[in-house]
């Protein structure tokens, strides 16, 4: 059998490594003024461009240099590459009046005046209001909370409350660390991060529920080992699928923030860093948790049987009888203790009988 690796033993220093972690990264992201809203949750304008391949073939990157004196500038590929058509985004810092005009004429003098009047045409512009643009970002957060419920239900349904619950502290776990992350960085914050941020909670889950899974598991097979012992052995049994899947995803995730530009390259790298911390609060925030919680209904437990017999507390969250053992385990009284307290409930039940007695026999 492998050696157990005691990772209960570390939480309170992982926990408190996350905590400064979360709380200086919020600090920090406050101070420089914080989160770099893209216009997806900001007002801004939003443009397609094409330039005709036939006068001139340019790439995304010189359309990005060329354009580069426009602050809050954003330009990715739209289509097939070599039809040279261009989104073209910029946010609205509430310094210019008539945004969307003004920006938009700026932006086609300026390609026109590098690639030629005939080579560039304006396909389609708008202009995101703010009030539309804070709905959205409202939306958004919506969403992630209500899929953060969801996810609460499912686990609690599949496994137990304490386990719901366990699994809800390691998603915001890394949800903040996700947003620290992106505001210390001042990644914007688009629809692709929020996407991002989405994926990270579904990966992080799945490595979760495979870890509680076998907790579970180990919990019907370990019955005479403490809880603690029952969560490492779990983790260290996890531990080889655990980091194997981590590391496959992080070689496809890492090709795509090589080879990718733009909005794509920052929802490669949100996922990166989602997947290391995915893995992470799995291991050091979850199971944790989920110790913590354990042990706090133990302790109710025995306060309640110290309250009434522990006989009565024989039947199972299911209604099924248990062993004296099983319950001395769940109520914390010794089983020669129960096993007294049984035979003194038989011995007074009514129609039990007493003692045999041999009969005298009568003199003739």
């Amino acid at each position: 059998m492998r050696k157990v690796i005691s990772f209960t033993r570390i939480r309170y220093v992982m926990i408190a490594l996350s905590v400064v972690v979360i709380v200086g990264g919020a600090i920090a992201t406050f101070s420089i003024g914080g989160f770099n809203l893209g216009i997806d949750f900001q007002a801004g304008l939003s443009q397609r461009v094409a330039i005709d391949p036939a006068v001139r073939s340019v790439t995304v990157e010189e359309v990005r240099s060329a354009l580069d004196e426009i602050d809050g500038l954003q330009v990715n590929t739209i289509g097939v590459l070599a039809d040279q058509e261009f989104a073209v985004r910029v946010r609205d810092e509430g310094t210019i009046d008539d945004f969307g005009n003004v920006m938009s004429n700026r932006i086609l003098e300026i390609l026109r005046a590098r690639y030629g009047d005939d080579a560039v045409d304006e396909v389609e512009s708008s202009y995101v209001g703010p009030r539309f643009s804070a709905d959205l970002a409202r939306q958004s957060f919506v969403l992630i909370f209500v899929a953060l419920f969801l996810i609460l239900a499912y686990i609690a349904f599949r496994f137990r409350v304490v386990y719901a619950l366990s699994a809800i502290a390691a998603l915001v776990h890394d949800v903040a660390f996700m947003l620290v992350f992106i505001g210390v960085t001042q990644i914007e914050v688009s629809t692709a991060t929020m996407a991002a941020v989405l994926t990270i909670i579904g990966y992080s889950l799945n490595d979760t529920i495979v870890i509680f899974d076998r907790i579970r598991e180990n919990e019907h097979t370990m019955r005479d080992s403490a809880f603690p012992v029952i969560i490492d052995t779990s983790i260290t049994q996890s531990l080889s699928r655990t980091v194997i899947t981590s590391i496959t995803t992080l070689l496809a995730v890492t090709s795509i923030y090589v080879f990718a530009t733009g909005a794509i390259q920052d929802f490669a790298l949100n996922l990166i860093v989602g997947v290391i911390i995915g893995t992470y609060s799995s291991i050091f925030i979850a199971s944790p948790f989920l110790l913590h919680a354990q042990q706090t209904v133990r302790k109710r437990r025995r306060k309640a049987a110290a309250k009434k017999p522990a006989v009565d507390q024989q039947k199972s969250v299911e209604g099924k009888k248990q062993t004296p053992e099983t319950v001395a385990a769940a109520t914390g009284a010794s089983t020669d203790a129960i096993l007294r307290e049984l035979g003194a409930r038989k011995a007074s039940a009514p129609g039990a009988k007493g003692p045999a007695r041999g009969k005298k026999k009568k003199k003739k």
